[in-house]
């Protein structure tokens, strides 16, 4: 096995040596053993020199997989062509790939030849990022770092192996995966990579949506996002990614705000619970709907029903990226209902409309979206209190009353035909006239006063009058 030479030493080998998980020495102890060379690289050993959490193990080998699969009980094969196994260990998945180079990009995305290598730098150069582009294996005291990687972890920088130009042609998906990996490490971008990435920029439309919107989830979980979308921006990736967040920029608000509609956003994004990506999207998506509503009434800027607007634009941004249908929901739910003010002067008639309107469970995530963007407005916070204590408020109501429906009146179908009405629209009309006089008073919600108040209902002909309510469809 053929090393490259070595320029910046390792600050401490032994802190990733004992840092390493069993399994992962395991398996170079055991590759080791056959006669080969085993080390790890990638994504690991630089958050292991970074200090932090190591979701995904990459070790790599110069022993082919057919030399590799004898060695364990259980292998996966989730890439033959491009030498990748994926060992179990305990609880750890790791993946083990054979040193290989790449030739020929015809699709911007994957190579169109692969041939094993037992050089490592070979290995190593085809890498997307210096930082990604390291290795090192237990007992050595060097790390094995041919083109800087060491210093740009020092410098803070997501910097493209050799020319950046050529790799973002290899695979445009680095396009994002620079703007991704410098949110989530705090990172900035070298200058010569950031240029490359712009003139790349349209290459990122032969991506698949389900890669896009994977890294757009890796930039929501960060622990601030903001930098990461102002990158897209700036790098002209947000055009096609999020065209309705980049509508955003430059639209002024009124003298409430502090930012235009794009940065509030992407403020609002970085205050919503980071473990909640369903808030978080919600958070940087709720005045999506602004740029088309916007208006000059008596001097000041307004932008009347855009959270209506807005969810049908989150509805189609989020198909458009195949996100689940739950998550669709959820998500456009929360941007259509984003706009409510609760007040403590709330009657508990007010409170119970509420949570038939919004649905209970969906409350805690409506209020940390409103919390989320009060915070994102730059100029003034306002009283979270009143937020804070309308979960108490609903609890406490919900405990005394919990008819928020027609399935919880007191009476249904059989009752109302048992005062001579028949089956038909008329049912409803009858059943939500009930359901309003419950929601005012939760104490008339027994049968014997509910089914005398339906022949009222029906003597005055409610049942027959055309439905006054109006629908509103996301899509």
């Amino acid at each position: 096995m053929k090393k490259p030479n070595q320029h910046v030493p390792d600050l401490d080998p032994g802190q990733i040596e004992r840092a390493l998980p069993r399994g992962a020495e395991t398996i170079m102890r055991r590759i080791r053993n056959a006669g080969g060379y085993a080390c790890l690289v990638g994504g690991s050993l630089r958050d292991l020199l970074l200090a932090r959490p190591v979701s995904d193990w990459d070790i790599a080998t110069d022993l082919t997989p057919e030399q590799i699969k004898p060695l364990f009980h259980r292998v996966h094969e989730i890439g033959a062509r491009f030498g990748t196994l994926l060992i179990p260990i305990g609880s750890q998945l790791y993946e083990v790939t054979t040193f290989r180079t790449e030739a020929g990009y015809r699709d911007g995305r994957h190579p169109d030849q692969v041939a094993y290598t037992r050089d490592l730098r070979e290995d190593l150069q085809r890498r997307d990022f210096t930082v990604n582009a390291m290795a090192w294996a237990p007992g050595e005291a060097r790390i094995t770092d041919p083109f800087g990687g060491l210093a740009d972890l020092r410098r803070r920088q997501i910097r493209a192996v050799g020319d950046p130009a050529q790799r973002f042609a290899e695979d445009a998906l680095r396009l994002l995966r620079a703007v991704r990996q410098a949110t989530e490490l705090g990172f900035q971008i070298d200058p010569q990579t950031f240029a490359a990435i712009r003139e790349a920029a349209p290459g990122l439309r032969r991506i698949s949506a389900e890669r896009i919107r994977d890294e757009l989830n890796r930039i929501l979980r960060a622990p601030q996002p903001s930098p990461g979308f102002l990158l897209l921006h700036e790098a002209g990736l947000l055009a096609d990614v999020l065209p309705e967040l980049d509508a955003c920029y430059g639209v002024a608000q009124n003298r409430f705000h502090a930012f235009d509609v794009f940065r509030h956003s992407i403020y609002a994004a970085d205050a919503a619970p980071r473990e909640n990506l369903i808030v978080r999207m919600a958070a940087l998506l709720h005045d999506i709907g602004k740029p088309q509503t916007a208006a000059e009434r008596n001097g000041e800027r307004t932008f009347y029903s855009h959270q209506l607007l807005g969810a049908r634009q989150a509805r189609r941004l989020l198909r458009r990226l195949r996100y689940s249908r739950e998550e669709i929901d959820r998500v456009t739910h929360l941007v259509r209902h984003h706009m409510f003010y609760y007040q403590t002067e709330w009657t508990d008639s007010a409170v119970r409309r509420f949570v038939r309107t919004v649905g209970l469970d969906n409350i805690p995530d409506l209020i940390a979206v409103r919390l989320a963007d009060m915070a994102g407005n730059g100029r003034r916070s306002g009283d979270r209190t009143p937020l804070q204590n309308l979960l108490q408020r609903v609890d406490e109501v919900m405990t005394r009353d919990a008819a928020l429906t027609v399935k919880d009146l007191a009476i249904g179908g059989k009752e109302l035909m048992g005062l001579g009405l028949a089956p038909g629209p008329g049912f409803g009309r009858i059943l939500r006239a009930l359901l309003e006089e419950v929601l005012d008073d939760p104490a008339v919600n027994t049968a014997a006063t509910l089914a005398a108040r339906a022949g009222e209902l029906i003597a005055e002909g409610i049942h027959l009058r055309p439905d006054p309510r109006k629908h509103h469809d996301d899509d």
